[in-house]
This record gives structure tokens, C-alpha cells and sequence, in this order.
């Protein structure tokens, strides 16, 4: 029996990836970099240095940039990105965040979150989520980033949970490779069918039960 979640955010919990896309692209056009949709895919469920790293890849700029340099260019998206975080309210949390929560806190099944974004408990707090969760992992204190599965072993952790206990869920590749690498039942969400790997595939936490999800 199942007796945990872990969520990732950026596309599970709330749609704050159109700011990152908003945010990557004026620091890429700053620097002489066109990227579209199609390219930002690429950029879902990694960090903010690994980001920056494939945008600069992509240009043809890897190298010209010292590692001051691509700090400050870091520091500089991240900046314009919580700016435009300013304008979540509740309202922007995904179809059914909030029901599914607030079930799994009455049937008292601990739920942590596993987010690659620095800016996860600023952003259940403009969700006004955070009180559904028994802990963030720090994305800052991990030795690799996913898809390693190392996050989602320290979600469990912070629940007190062994991983093969708990059910992962992810909108990108990079999420669900690290989940299934660490033995969670895997959840893809989100419009990314192509999910590789995922045990369950949904658009939405309307299209799923907690009482199904318990059972497995």
C-alpha cells in the first residue's frame, strides 16, 4: 500500500513554467540567443545552472562566459522570474491541486514536494499550498540535480517514507526518470504524453483517486 505523495511543482502543482520561458527567453535575446517553446521543453525539471548551461550550448556560447559571469546571468533570470511570480494567487494552482491535497491531508497521507526551483516554498505560499506539505526539498543541498533520483529519496525522507512507499508525480522526462530510478510508482501529469516510463499518464489530479492511487 502506497502512504505517501511527492510532487514536482513547475507544471504539477501550478503552470510557473510559461514564467521561466518568459524569463530564459529576454536573458537569451540579451545575449544574442533565440529560443522558442519547442526548445524550452528541454529546460523543464533541470536547475537553473544545467538551464543556462544547454541556452548557452544551443547559441553556440559555451564558452564566453566566465563563471562570474554566468552567476550573475543566473541571478539576473532568477530575478525577473520572481517578479513576474508576484501575480500567483490560489486561483493559479492546476485543476484539482487543491482538492487532492486537501483529501490526502484528511486521510492524513503526508505529501512533500520535490522541485528543481529554489522558488518552491515562495510559491506554495502565493498558492497558499504550503500548508499541505510536511516539507520542500532544498535543490541547494543536493549533489546532482534530476534526473538523478536523488530528490525524490529525500522527499520520502522528509515523510518518513521508504520510496517504494511513495507515488511521484512529474510533467517532464528528466522527473520520471528520477523517480522510477529510486523504485516510486510514477505519475506523469500534464500534456506530455510522450512521457517515457511513466506507470500512470493523466492530464490533470481530477482524472485520478486517492483511494485508487492507495490501493496500488
Amino acid at each position: 500500500m502506497m502512504k505517501g505523495f511527492v510532487f514536482d511543482l513547475d507544471g504539477v502543482l501550478a503552470d510557473t513554467a510559461k514564467y521561466h520561458y518568459i524569463a530564459w527567453k529576454q536573458l537569451a535575446m540579451e545575449i544574442g540567443i533565440t529560443i522558442d517553446e519547442a526548445f524550452n521543453e528541454q529546460l523543464k525539471g533541470i536547475s537553473r545552472k544545467e538551464s543556462l548551461a544547454r541556452i548557452l550550448a544551443y547559441g553556440g556560447k559555451s564558452r564566453d562566459f566566465s563563471e562570474e559571469e554566468l552567476t550573475a546571468l543566473a541571478e539576473k533570470k532568477n530575478r525577473q522570474y520572481v517578479e513576474l511570480l508576484e501575480q500567483l494567487t490560489p486561483a493559479d494552482a492546476l485543476p484539482g491541486v487543491t482538492l487532492f491535497l486537501a483529501e490526502a491531508r484528511a486521510q492524513n497521507i503526508p505529501c512533500s514536494v520535490a522541485s528543481a526551483s529554489k522558488n518552491a516554498p515562495f510559491i506554495l505560499n502565493k498558492l497558499a499550498l504550503d500548508d499541505y506539505f510536511v516539507g520542500v526539498v532544498d535543490p541547494s543541498a543536493l549533489n546532482k540535480g534530476k534526473p538523478h533520483p536523488e530528490i525524490f529519496v529525500k522527499a520520502a525522507a522528509l515523510m518518513r517514507l521508504q520510496p517504494n512507499e511513495v507515488i511521484g508525480f512529474e510533467d517532464a522526462q528528466a522527473g520520471i526518470d528520477g523517480i522510477k530510478a529510486c523504485g516510486m510508482y510514477a505519475v506523469g501529469i500534464g500534456e506530455a504524453k510522450q512521457l517515457k516510463g511513466a506507470d500512470r499518464l493523466i492530464s490533470d489530479l481530477t482524472e485520478i483517486s486517492i483511494e485508487e492511487l492507495i490501493s496500488l
